[in-house]
């Protein structure tokens, strides 16, 4: 795959996985929907908390109302995907109300066993950072201590000439970097690694 390229053996829902934005108009099915859900459902989380809550939009007016809360550039691809999801986290525990310091990490921890599940049945998932955050949690009635994480669009990946020609260009996988830029032995300072341009394995 174009950008993908690993050193080492890895999972293909890995290396194979990347953040589309066309989208055919094939409906995800009920099983393929709630399969991904669960998946995120066996994340590891502090004390077993499980912080990661999902609100999901398939139906038009339901899309419509969520496409409203993205950011222009984000309207002009993601509302066509046949699925829309406003990913939160709760934060606090709630067996003592006590702040959870570690939800939105744990949050993350799901959404990357969700993407990974959605990629072996062969999912598009693409999160965005590009929403209104104070309006989507005005929107959906969550607590003060709830954390809007992202929004993200699923689906079956379309065809890249259906994107407006200005996204064309970027419709495909992203590079990694080296993993080498990002270890810091633990005798090593930051300032040593970055002067000599990162360690070498």
């Amino acid at each position: 795959m174009e950008n993908r390229n690993p050193t080492y053996t890895l999972m293909p829902e890995i290396t194979n996985r990347w953040s589309a934005r066309s989208f055919s108009d094939q409906a995800v099915s009920d099983e393929d929907l709630y399969a991904v859900i669960e998946a995120a459902s066996y994340a590891p989380s502090c004390f077993n908390e499980q912080p990661w809550r999902f609100i999901i939009a398939r139906e038009r007016d339901e899309k419509n109302k969520i496409c409203n809360l993205l950011y222009e550039g984000n309207q002009k691809w993601a509302c066509k995907a046949p699925v829309l999801v406003v990913v939160f986290a709760k934060g606090k525990f709630k067996k003592n109300q006590k702040d959870n310091y570690w939800h939105m990490f744990d949050t993350g921890t799901a959404w990357g066993y969700l993407t990974l599940e959605a990629e072996r049945r062969n999912l598009i998932t693409h999160a965005m950072g590009g929403f209104r955050r104070k309006k989507t949690k005005e929107f959906f009635s969550l607590s003060e201590d709830d954390t809007v994480v992202t929004i993200f669009a699923m689906g079956y990946l379309g065809e890249k000439e259906a994107l407006p020609e200005d996204l064309q260009e970027d419709e495909r996988p992203s590079p990694r970097k080296p993993i080498e830029e990002l270890i810091y032995p633990f005798n090593h300072t930051k300032h040593i690694i970055e002067k000599n341009g990162g360690y070498h394995l």
